[in-house]
């Protein structure tokens, strides 16, 4: 019995052993019961990198950081191994590249294995050549950086120029011009003010005497007699429509009596004949005049 008792208390221990083993290397990350490589790399700096900090092979995790050692008295200084499944087997140009892993900035390594059917198998174990890939916190800080360089430059571009221009007589000769400026601001005020107490009662007089003018003429129209003037007017067309319609007038019947009209056209048409003959002929009449005369003298 006593025996049994103890077996029983030494199996207890072991399971308690490996329960413990297990547990403690479940949470570093280990799985124990999976078969793992170990490749090294050494980096200069590590920006963060941690043990059990995860690796991954095209962002996929395959293993973790097992150990960092370090020599500072290199530049390399940091000896990186960590470890993938036995089942990854890494060819000849494969790299260690240290990256960023989230938004924190914290660190993880990946491994970049080349593409290729001819490529030979590295053994495990192995050195792994190393780089350091800019992550996105990176890359902002230096851009923004970058941007405030060229800010502090331009502020102290901005400020030498104000400087020089305190140090000049620029300022002092601006202050002179405002005040100039100011006084000759002043001086037309004052001769506005002369002007309008001088002028404008003048001109305010000028349009009160125009306004009474003005009322006065109507004044004058209203009192005048429209009305017996537009039936006067009325009366007038009428006698004018009356003669020009009447056909017993003269006017009426030279517009209404075609006998009229043909005996001034037939006169017309003569007179037009007889200058038209009298341009052709002018001797004929001439002749006439000079023999018409000596026979009147001949019968006195």
């Amino acid at each position: 019995m006593k025996s049994y008792r103890e077996i029983k208390v030494a199996v207890l221990a072991i399971v308690c052993l490996f329960l413990l083993f297990f547990g403690f290397n479940f949470l570093k990350g280990v799985n124990i019961f999976t078969p793992i490589s170990s490749y090294t790399g050494y980096f200069e700096q590590l920006g963060g990198l941690t043990e059990q900090a995860p690796v991954y092979i095209r962002g996929y995790k395959v293993g973790q950081v097992d150990r960092i050692q370090y020599d500072f008295s290199k530049q390399q200084a940091f000896l990186v191994s960590a470890s993938v499944n036995s089942d990854i087997h890494l060819t000849q140009g494969s790299e260690m590249v240290l990256v960023s892993d989230g938004l924190l900035g914290g660190k993880a390594i990946e491994i970049v294995i080349p593409v290729g059917d001819s490529l030979s198998i590295i053994a495990r174990g192995s050195e792994l050549p190393t780089r350091v890939e800019e992550g996105l916190m990176e890359s902002l800080q230096s851009q923004l950086l970058a941007h405030v360089d060229s800010v502090v430059i331009h502020i102290d571009t901005l400020l030498a120029s104000v400087q020089s221009q305190l140090e000049g007589d620029h300022i002092k000769r601006t202050l002179q011009n405002v005040d100039h400026i100011t006084t000759d601001l002043k001086v037309s005020s004052t001769d506005l003010k002369q002007l309008t107490h001088q002028r404008l009662p003048q001109v305010v007089d000028s349009v009160q005497q125009a306004v009474s003018n003005a009322n006065r003429v109507l004044t004058s129209v209203a009192d005048a007699d429209l009305k017996g003037t537009i039936a006067r007017i009325d009366t007038v067309a009428e006698q004018v429509s009356t003669v020009i319609t009447s056909r017993e007038g003269t006017l009426g019947k030279l517009l209404y009596d075609k006998t009229l009209y043909n005996h001034i056209d037939s006169a017309i048409v003569s007179a037009d004949n007889l200058l038209i003959d009298l341009k052709a002929n002018p001797k004929r009449y001439v002749h006439f005049s000079v023999f018409g005369n000596k026979e009147k003298k001949k019968k006195k």
